[in-house]
């Protein structure tokens, strides 16, 4: 670990000086903002760095399944007997390329799938369009069997969401033989750990339990490897850190609260420009949540020695807790503290629980900056709701990787493993079902500028400037892409948004 924290002068020089706050009311007027679709606006002051790049085919195949998913639903026959509604929010899953006059929401809630003869209809009529596609697209045998898995995967999820347990087990046997997470196609990698995640929830359904062991330490090595490999992790770092650096202008007494700190590999970059900032050091204290002690105290230790090598006065406060558990008296704000809260949200723990006790916290502790990562999905809603809009996000994901490092390297597969198999299985299985109803935000960003006691902080162009040296390390030929709007700034894969960074202040914070 003390490796990671031996940054270049280079790297830790990318945070920019100060500059101005500009506070945006929300919604921000004149951005582009689709609530239902996370299709990329296309500003023209944004250079479009990959126009002559083709879509990736698991992404379309994706598309297309769920497509056919809204338009080509069977028809109930007509009954008197009760069944339960199998009912499909289009908020959750319209996918990038598609526009949002494709939905039809009545064409969904007016349709009852209690009845395991329609099941069985509309799973055929999946197949007929695959077949159709199959033989129009000339496709190659690797490419049929992709789309053959994806949506025999689709119709296990229908299977699942009206508690047809019996038949969406035997299908996912069926997927069980037909996908590695190790076979030559993204497709094929993804649906074995989708099938894996739904067999979690199957099993979840009939026996009400699924609390898998976490390992934090195959966690956090597969977090480096990926903050190695892709734009991601270091594009919420720097984002952020830029933010909390501008919040804390002028204020020699300072805190911040990292509701999941992991390894705290954000942060030695941020102390180096803290400890040579021109009006002196601050006192820097720092609050690090998370489930382990063991890596809690490890990343204390790591991160004071950093700390005391820069010459920069600073406490360390450990929360052994999950983020839905903590309490404002925890967290011990003192007297005359700048507070900043971040947040990078993921899905690699169980996250169950309702948001509401989060953001009570944020409110109670009244901070000066609030930093925000989100991954651009929604964890909320049906499980079908959360199966498509995972699906969707995910397969982008892994195509992402795809695009430039091969099947067997052993850091994608570490990645894929370790991290997005988890997140799968986190927001399909953990819960069962009592988790459709659970009380989550669709996206943070949204409730937040939906309350009173906050505004919107615009990233700044030095915020947008650390993302885009960030994304310049990697060439335009991978794909990734960066759009500043809505006093936000995402970073997708070629046109599909995949994290977005925002920050927001408290009315009443103390200044």
């Amino acid at each position: 670990m003390k490796a990671k924290f031996e940054m270049a002068h280079g790297t830790m020089n990318m945070i920019q000086s100060h500059e101005p706050w500009t506070n945006y009311p929300s919604p921000v007027v004149g951005f582009q903002n689709n609530p239902t679709s996370n299709t990329f606006p296309n500003p023209k002051s944004i250079e479009n760095r990959f126009v002559t790049l083709e879509r990736s085919e698991l992404s379309q195949w994706v598309e297309h399944i769920t497509k056919q998913l809204i338009d080509d639903l069977p028809e109930p026959a007509a009954t008197t007997t009760t069944t339960d509604t199998l009912q499909i929010s289009e908020d959750y899953f319209v996918p990038s390329s598609l526009s949002a006059d494709l939905i039809s929401p009545s064409k969904i809630s007016q349709r009852s799938y209690g009845d395991h003869d329609h099941e069985l209809q509309w799973g055929n009529e999946l197949q007929l369009h695959a077949d159709n596609n199959i033989r129009a697209r000339g496709m190659s045998k690797l490419d049929e069997h992709g789309l053959s898995l994806i949506t025999l995967l689709f119709e296990c999820a229908v299977a699942i969401s009206v508690d047809n347990l019996p038949e969406a087990h035997r299908m996912l046997l069926e997927l069980s033989q037909m996908a590695s997470p190790y076979g030559p196609s993204c497709a094929e990698r993804v649906v074995a750990y989708f099938a894996k995640a739904m067999t979690s929830r199957v099993i979840n359904s009939w026996l009400g339990i699924c609390t898998p062991l976490v390992n934090y330490k195959s966690i956090h090595s597969a977090f480096q490897v990926f903050n190695t490999i892709s734009p991601f992790i270091k594009f919420a770092h720097f984002t952020s850190n830029q933010a909390i650096l501008e919040a804390f202008h002028r204020h020699d007494r300072v805190h911040i609260l990292d509701l999941d700190i992991m390894q705290g590999l954000q942060w030695p970059a941020l102390f180096h420009i803290l400890a040579t900032r021109m009006e002196g050091p601050p006192h820097l204290r720092m609050t690090g949540v998370g489930t382990s002690s063991e890596i809690l105290m490890e990343t204390g230790k790591q991160l004071s020695n950093f700390a005391k090598r820069l010459g920069l006065s600073f406490e360390f406060h450990p929360i052994v807790r999950k983020v839905g558990d903590i309490d404002a008296s925890m967290v011990q704000v003192r007297r005359g503290e700048t507070l900043a809260v971040h947040w990078l949200q993921h899905s690699l723990y169980d996250a169950t629980g309702p948001d509401w006790k989060t953001m009570r916290l944020i409110e109670e502790l009244a901070p000066r900056i609030v930093t925000l990562v989100e991954q651009d999905m929604s964890h909320s809603g049906s499980f079908l709701d959360r199966f498509v809009g995972s699906l969707h996000y995910y397969s982008t994901m892994f195509d992402s990787l795809e695009s430039y490092l091969p099947g067997d390297n052993p850091g994608r597969h570490n990645v894929e493993h370790c991290l997005f198999y988890r997140e799968i299985n986190n927001i399909l299985a953990i819960g069962g079902p009592a988790r459709s109803g659970e009380d989550k935000f669709r996206q943070w960003r949204s409730e937040l500028g939906g309350r009173n006691g906050f505004m919107q902080v615009g990233m700044s162009a030095n915020s947008m400037a650390q993302a885009q040296l960030i994304l310049n390390m990697f060439p335009p030929t991978h794909g990734y892409s960066l759009v500043q709007g809505d006093g936000t700034i995402r970073l997708g894969w070629k046109d599909t948004s995949l994290y977005v960074a925002s920050a927001w202040t408290c009315s009443h914070a103390s200044r």
